[in-house]
């Protein structure tokens, strides 16, 4: 087990206690200074549009204390510029990325493959792997390298750590991660069921447990992640067994501009029969289907005004949504066996209750009933929304992706900020 940092420090010293997490994007950096204390959020920040001349940086400190929001405009060239403008921001408010109080750096990585099954200090060893995953992930773990590079070079000192989004799906069963294909040709090409938003579905579940007043452990859970990409999850005592997204995030349920599950064949039609070309494809699956290929619109809100306003359209790319969202409930639900609760998270999850009663709608027979009362509150706090009789319990847990990044990182760090149980010299110091 590792010690904690409050632990370890030599009488005296500094104790290391705060995780700064950055989640680096193609073309954004969204970051989080966590005081692992209390969890208090210091300072929180996102730069768009990165190599833009409109590039945009939002900073805004102790968010939960009414800390009033900076904004500035103006180019930003590229990522290690955009993490050199958050540490200045940071140091204006005395949280500077020099601070003896920082612990680490979390990196949301988005794939790990097989190798990465929990938080891993990065070496050169482990950054050389995750650009060997690239080809899995090419919009996002160059993205997410770029981070790690860059805040290595920043505080080159300090322990950076990657928590993969993939991770929490490796605990599936092969029958659930296997696609019925060559098996050779599958193992050549790395072809099976990975799995995303790990990080939400672990944090989650876990909490949901908590709510039940009841150890993860002894709990199963539909997890359903809805918000612009969106994933559902059967989590049987803490442990992942089965999830909606596949090889890519585009498996699975409907989203706001993703097909989720479709024929195969479909794309071999419309190289054949469209003469699309393989990018086509791939962009119409990926960007212009989901919602915004139904209907025009990938925002909930809008949608289900379109529907209370009478507009056909609308109205049938919700009724997809919802059926899609019935299919893996039920699916999983024959999954697990048993279970306790649906918890629903994410932008839509947590904030469209029209989406929530509609999923549940009709499936009192397997156990989840909806409060129409209780639904219709509006609460940043996990909460139930199914009434006392229910068999299976229906919850909403707003999700916190960051918090469990900086919970993940923390818990791996060992004395006076040294990595605890990694093999490997840090990143940077390699031998070659």
């Amino acid at each position: 087990m590792t010690t904690p940092i409050s632990e370890g420090a030599p009488s005296g010293a500094v104790r290391p206690h705060r995780v700064l997490v950055l989640n680096s994007g193609s073309s954004s950096v969204k970051y989080q200074l966590l005081d692992m204390h209390g969890h208090a959020r210091l300072a929180t920040g996102l730069i768009e549009r990165i190599g833009e001349k409109t590039s945009r940086l939002t900073h805004t400190p102790r968010p939960g204390d009414g800390g009033e929001p900076r904004t500035r405009s103006g180019p930003i060239a590229d990522h290690d510029e955009a993490l050199k403008a958050a540490a200045g921001e940071l140091a204006a408010d005395g949280l500077g990325l020099d601070s003896p109080e920082l612990a680490a750096i979390g990196h949301r990585v988005v794939h790990g493959g097989l190798r990465f099954t929990e938080p891993t200090v990065v070496t050169d060893e482990v950054l050389t792997e995750i650009e060997r995953l690239v080809p899995l992930a090419p919009l996002h773990n160059p993205a997410n390298i770029t981070g790690i590079r860059t805040a290595h070079g920043l505080r080159p000192d300090l322990p950076q750590v990657a928590v993969f989004d993939t991770a929490f799906h490796t605990t599936m069963p092969e029958s659930a991660a296997r696609y019925a294909i060559d098996a050779d040709t599958a193992d050549a090409h790395r072809i099976r069921r990975y799995g995303f938003h790990g990080t939400s579905h672990a944090y989650v579940s876990r909490r949901t447990a908590e709510l039940l007043g009841r150890p993860p452990e002894d709990v199963n859970v539909i997890v359903l992640h809805l918000g612009n990409g969106a994933s559902a999850s059967a989590v049987a005592g803490g442990r992942c067994v089965d999830t909606s997204m596949g090889l890519t995030p585009l498996e699975g349920l409907v989203m706001g501009t993703r097909s989720g599950d479709i024929d195969p064949a479909v794309i071999f039609h419309l190289k054949r029969v469209a003469g699309m070309s393989t990018d086509e494809i791939d962009v119409l699956l990926n960007r212009r289907s989901g919602l915004v290929g139904l209907c025009g619109d990938n925002d909930m809100r809008e949608i289900r005004r379109r529907v209370d306003e009478g507009d056909e359209r609308a109205a049938l790319a919700f009724d997809i949504y919802i059926h899609r969202l019935k299919k893996y409930i039920g699916a999983y639900a024959a999954v697990l066996g048993r279970v306790d609760a649906v918890v629903f998270t994410a932008g839509v999850g947590e904030n469209s209750a029209p989406v929530r009663e509609a999923a549940i709608a009709g499936l009192a027979e397997l156990g989840p009933v909806v409060d129409g009362d209780l639904n219709a509150v509006r609460s940043r706090e996990p909460r139930l929304i199914s009434p006392d009789h229910a068999r299976v319990a229906v919850a909403v847990v707003p999700t916190d992706e960051e918090l469990e990044i900086a919970e993940q990182t923390f818990a791996l760090v060992g004395r006076s900020g040294t990595p605890s149980g990694q093999a490997g010299p840090p990143l940077g110091q390699a031998d070659n």
